[in-house]
This record gives structure tokens, sequence and C-alpha cells, in this order.
């Protein structure tokens, strides 16, 4: 894992994305379905491969039912993972 200092915006996003689509035990394949992308690319996202552009990431967030800027914020160790719900 990379240490804070060293994450980009794209590993953060990444990082997120994998740790709340987990947390709400869906797959791939449904948050792909739910955000009308491809399973590739939330495959991509999650390995730090791709960087969504801002329609794409409202769209993840809509599909994991959280806020845009929780898939962008550097999650601490003490701060949980999901919210519950949009978090606005």
């Amino acid at each position: 894992m990379l240490r804070s200092s060293d994450m980009t915006l794209t590993n953060i996003v990444a990082q997120n994305l994998r740790a709340v689509r987990a947390q709400q035990k869906m797959s791939q394949e449904a948050v792909a379905k739910k955000a009308r992308v491809s399973v590739s690319y939330v495959s991509m996202l999650e390995r730090g491969q791709r960087t969504p552009p801002l329609e794409t990431l409202e769209m993840l967030a809509k599909a994991l039912d959280v806020s845009p800027m929780y898939l962008l914020q550097e999650l601490s160790a003490d701060r949980p993972r999901s919210r519950g719900g949009r978090g606005r």
C-alpha cells in the first residue's frame, strides 16, 4: 500500500471505490450496471489504472449511495470506510 504522502487522486479513488463496494457486498458487475460503465472499467478504476471523469465519478457514487466527495477524500485509519447514505 502507498504511504499517505504518495497517494494520488487516482489511487485515492481506487482505494475508496474498492472499499465501499466491498463493504456494501456489491460485485464489480453490479456497480458497473448501476453506473452504466463496463465491468473492465470498474476493475481498471479499482486498480488505479484509470481516472474517472467527473460525470463517471458521480454515476459511481450514486451506484454506491455515497457522495462523489467521499470517493475523492483520503481516508484515515480511524475514519470509517463508509457512512451509509450519501454523506451530505
